[in-house]
């Protein structure tokens, strides 16, 4: 009787200890990592710009009396910014940060990804395509790459209001108020950064264009993991 218990108990043994093993092993490789992620959030050895939201289609109507979309931004990176051919100070002059971003993109290496500059007016009353191009001219914009487009009023205010979150009002004395900012969208249509002001700094701009052309040159094969790993941990820019 006493030789059958202690077979028993050495079977029950038998089967703790596999069962004892899978669970450390369990705790280790969680252990790990857990290391892993602090590690990768703490050394931060890719940095992303995050994906904000989708940012809103549109149809407009440019400088030259063509249709503008956002389907025409797509494979390339946006930079959107909100005004009017009016605009005097001390109106937010946005375009001037505008200007200063496509005269300095020559210093950012995008590899070949395109970088577009549109800007959308909020009068579409006065500004016609024959002032947005004098507007355009103005401001010293190449129209290769930098766009002036307006359209419905109601239609504005889907894009720039609902869309990208920007307010604008057009008061009864004519004055024209409105919040200025910048818009970064990537090549799929995703909003990436906001600068919610008349005069960010043009580096870190620049800094976010720069980021998501090394994404999109090198988030291929392995090193998709790598990125998909630094949005999940929030590898972003330190402001």
């Amino acid at each position: 009787m006493t030789e059958m218990v202690s077979d028993l108990a050495a079977e029950r043994n038998k089967g703790e200890k596999p069962a004892f093993r899978l669970v450390w092993i369990f705790y280790i490789l969680l252990g790990l990592f857990l290391v892993g992620v602090i590690a990768f959030a703490t050394l931060r050895p890719i940095l992303v710009l995050p994906r904000i939201t989708l940012a809103p289609g549109f149809s407009l109507t440019d400088q030259d009396g063509n249709r503008l979309t956002n389907e025409d931004m797509r494979g390339k990176i946006t930079l959107y910014n909100f005004t009017h051919a009016t605009c005097a100070p001390p109106c937010p002059q946005t375009s001037l940060v505008m200007k200063e971003v496509q005269d300095r993109l020559p210093e950012i290496d995008t590899a070949g990804l395109p970088v577009e500059l549109v800007t959308i007016s909020i009068d579409p009353d006065h500004d016609t395509p024959q002032v947005l191009r004098a507007y355009a001219e103005s401001v010293g914009a190449d129209l290769d790459t930098w766009h002036f487009a307006t359209g419905p009023l109601e239609r504005l205010r889907w894009v720039i209001g609902g869309g990208f979150g920007f307010y604008f009002d057009h008061k009864d004395d004519g004055r024209i108020v409105f919040d200025p900012g910048f818009m970064l969208v990537d090549g799929l249509g995703i909003l990436r950064a906001e600068y919610r002001t008349a005069a960010p700094d043009t580096d870190r701009i620049l800094e976010g264009i720069q980021l998501i052309a090394d994404e999109v040159q090198n988030s291929d094969g392995a090193n998709k993991v790598a990125y998909e790993a630094a949005h999940l941990f929030m590898c972003y820019p330190r402001g």
